[in-house]
């Protein structure tokens, strides 16, 4: 049964950081799972942490044991939320289109759920339910984001971020992390006037960006840069903070933290000269164009029902998908059968007779066995059904 644990969006950030699935713990976690587990998928961004997986445990057994293979502490169990079958389905297909982001109808979660299923894939834990459910789920908010055009309406924390950076009149920005948040928030301050953006990476050679604004550096001398830059937007994957109270100077500083868990350090929330917004704070400045994304979003709707239906549709037959194989197994042996009787036969007979013996005989070899069903369901008072089924398949 596919199933989905995750962790309720208005629990506060400092119990989502608890929920946080660190990078470098993913193939361990991956492998405790799948040993009660036949397929898993872990959606984890920098707001949504969601377990899918596809178990025969199911309710607080399967709960208490995605939390022990992930190292949750189980006394926090009422800040997750739990889903089954056609829940679960729906559940992902308005994720896919962002109607369960902080920030309505954001854009970045499409490719976030496409890495988690590629990660899974990898991991092979795909291959059945999970695999087709989220396909489907892919597919759903690629048509809906075309079709409510909501990339003309530009949202994400990214740029969310960006824009409230450039409004407070920043000229050079500090930019933090270079991963797929840091790549789409650097492509907003750079289509900006502002004056200059230093990429603080590990790997300076992972940054190819063709612009005289940038300026790509080291992250070990990142706090060097404190001092003359205006704003500092950070979105590493760090399990712990990157800006500390003792590297920032008396000057005034906008802090963007992106990051699930944070990078900025607690004490700096309570520091005079310093303004630090985070994925929550930031979520409260959309409110400008959420009533409008929320129509648009909400008149679209249907292409989730399209997409629910079809998988829908598509679990129930999968479930008759072992009783296919073995007719078509029965039926190529008796096709292999008449052929080898063809082939031993066919210097000895008659051509045109062989073959219509044998035709003959393929044909009554499944009519003379729904007449035997159709009497023995007839002995059961089932015969009116099944004779309708026969009908079916044998009425042209």
């Amino acid at each position: 049964m596919i199933q989905l644990i995750g962790v309720n969006s208005k629990s506060t950030i400092d119990t989502r950081e608890k929920f946080a699935v660190l990078e470098h713990d993913v193939e361990r976690i991956f492998n405790e799972l799948l040993s009660f587990c036949s397929e898993v998928v872990l959606l984890c961004t920098c707001n949504r942490t969601e377990i899918y997986f596809n178990a025969e445990v199911t309710d607080i057994e399967a709960i208490e044991a995605v939390f022990q293979a992930l190292n949750w502490d189980i006394k926090l169990i009422n800040n997750i939320f739990y889903l089954k079958d056609n829940e679960t389905a729906r559940h992902l297909m308005e994720v896919a289109c962002g109607f369960h982001s902080r920030i309505l109808g954001e854009d970045q979660i499409l490719g976030q759920i496409k890495k988690s299923y590629y990660d899974a894939f990898k991991y092979k834990a795909v291959s059945k339910e999970l695999h087709k459910l989220f396909q489907l789920a892919i597919t759903c908010g690629k048509e809906f984001k075309l079709k409510t055009k909501l990339y003309r309406v530009p949202v994400s924390a990214s740029s969310i971020a960006a824009r409230e950076c450039i409004k407070k009149g920043a000229r050079k920005v500090l930019l933090i992390g270079y991963g797929n948040v840091g790549k789409l928030t650097a492509k907003y301050i750079i289509s900006s006037e502002i004056e200059k953006l230093y990429i603080a990476v590990r790997d300076i050679n992972s940054v190819e960006v063709h612009s005289d604004k940038v300026e790509v550096v080291n992250f070990n001398e990142r706090k060097s840069y404190y001092a003359f830059v205006d704003c500092i937007i950070s979105c590493t994957s760090s399990q712990q903070p990157v800006i500390y109270k003792e590297d920032i100077t008396d000057k005034e500083y906008t802090i963007f933290d992106l990051s699930m868990p944070r990078d900025v350090e607690e004490s700096l929330y309570y520091i005079e000269n310093v303004q630090v917004f985070d994925i929550d704070k930031l979520s409260l400045m959309d409110d400008i164009n959420r009533e409008n994304r929320r129509k648009i979003m909400w008149e679209n709707k249907e292409i989730i029902e399209k997409h629910l239906n079809y998988f829908s549709q598509w679990h129930k037959i999968s479930k008759v998908v072992p009783g296919i194989k073995k007719i078509k197994a029965a039926s190529e042996e008796i096709s292999r059968s008449r052929y080898k009787t063809y082939k031993n036969k066919k210097y000895t007979k008659d051509n045109e007779e062989l073959v219509e013996r044998l035709i003959r005989s393929t044909s009554n070899a499944y009519v003379n066995r729904a007449i035997e069903v159709l009497k023995e369901e007839q002995l059961k008072g089932r015969a009116e059904e099944c004779l309708r089924i026969i009908e079916r398949i044998f009425y042209i």
